[in-house]
């Protein structure tokens, strides 16, 4: 029996790489909803990784294992890939909710994955305002305790 997937932002997916307080929450997410993402989503989790070791919050072999813990996830994750229709529909989105640009395009290929058709589709995210978006379009969410990216 396939498992139902869930749409994942970056903010879900880096307490699987660095140990945080909702770490666990992630994983045991992560059994029940096997991860689709944005095409970007690999960068912006390699980027929390080093901000949170220049900061000198994560040691370098900390970092080390939190890289290698990203490319494992990466293989085992459906990813969303760009496209014109998809910049396009990330664009009304800015117009219509408050989001950076990057939440757009997370937002705009959970709804590409999907078809357009978000209902009883799970997203998980850590971010508040772009969970806010995602429900008003009916998507269903799953928030982690707010995680600062």
């Amino acid at each position: 029996m396939n498992k139902a997937r869930g749409f994942w932002d970056a903010s879900a997916l880096l307490p699987l790489c660095v140990q945080e307080a909702t770490s666990a929450q992630a994983q045991s997410l992560l059994r029940k909803f096997p991860p689709v993402v944005w095409w970007s989503t690999s960068v912006e989790v390699h980027s929390a990784i080093s901000r949170l070791t220049r900061l000198g919050k994560l040691s370098n072999k900390q970092q080390q294992g939190a890289l290698a813990r990203l490319s494992l996830l990466s293989e085992g994750w459906r990813e969303i890939l760009p496209d014109d229709q998809l910049r396009e529909l990330a664009g009304d989105l800015l117009d219509k909710h408050p989001l950076q640009a990057a939440d757009s395009l997370q937002l705009a290929a959970a709804l590409t994955w999907c078809q357009q058709r978000p209902s009883k589709r799970n997203f998980v995210s850590g971010d508040q305002r772009l969970c806010e978006a995602a429900r008003s379009l009916g998507f269903s969410i799953v928030q982690l305790s707010r995680i600062s990216l």
